[in-house]
């Protein structure tokens, strides 16, 4: 019996998406934080938003193959501003979390899925356990935005890979959410957008049950999965989650 119910949070709880708008956005404020530091660059906003994504993909190079995250001060001093910025570890290490947070809130375009607080609530009446697990480059964004969906206080735990270390499918970042939820992986459920990550991940660590529900992001991150990689349930809005639940727990 499920008892207990984990998400993902970019693509699951959130729409979140990425255009030109919002990376222009992004390598703006990156300058101006830059320059309230004393840091003078001279890159103009197309320079910089290229020069920025060479950064991420040098990031990507790192952690990819190894499913590990660094410190937001690693991130940002040892590869994204590393390049053409110049900048090192030392330097950035003072404002690295505000570089952090400001570009998981401007370089995604974020929103509340629609029903995510009533299928939350539906969850609670059941007596379900709840929490997130999320792959993010930040230390407290997550804590930050699920307080300002007015959802922070559905979750017992929230466990983040800047934190851990381990990014989504590790076993360790799951592992880490069970003990803090106390829970066995055959009574959990869990809700994500991609299968690389949010099926794959969770059904090599036992859990029950898997969600799968379609992002803007799911096609990009799911590349190279197996065909024969399938969720317990595929749906198309979040409140199903609550549904199929509820109908399990009636049996």
């Amino acid at each position: 019996m499920i008892d207990t119910v984990l998400f993902d949070m970019g693509g699951t709880l959130e729409d979140i998406y990425v255009d030109d708008a919002s990376k222009e956005a992004s390598a703006r404020e990156v300058l101006r934080i830059l320059s309230e530091k004393g840091i003078s660059v001279s890159m103009d906003i197309p320079e910089a938003i290229q020069e920025l994504a060479d950064g991420w993909d040098r990031y990507a190079a790192y952690r990819s193959p190894t499913n590990r995250e660094l410190k937001p001060e690693e991130i940002w001093g040892n590869y994204v501003l590393n390049g053409r910025f110049g900048l090192d570890f030392e330097t950035v290490k003072p404002f690295a979390e505000e570089l952090a947070h400001m570009w998981e809130v401007t370089y995604y375009h974020r929103s509340l899925r629609p029903g995510v607080k009533e299928m939350l609530e539906g969850l609670k009446s059941l007596g379900m356990k709840l929490g997130v697990i999320s792959n993010t480059a930040s230390l407290y964004q997550v804590f930050w935005i699920l307080k300002e969906y007015g959802i922070r206080d559905y979750f017992q735990d929230v466990t983040l890979s800047s934190v851990t270390g381990y990014r989504k499918p590790d076993p360790n970042i799951f592992l880490v959410s069970l003990n803090q939820v106390q829970s066995a992986p055959s009574t959990c459920a869990y809700v994500g957008d991609t299968f690389s990550r949010d099926v794959i991940g969770p059904q090599n660590v036992g859990f029950g049950v898997t969600f799968h529900i379609h992002s803007h992001l799911t096609k990009s991150r799911d590349k190279d999965v197996p065909k024969d990689v399938k969720a317990t349930y595929s749906i198309s809005e979040i409140y199903e989650v609550y549904t199929i639940l509820k109908e399990q727990a009636s049996h």
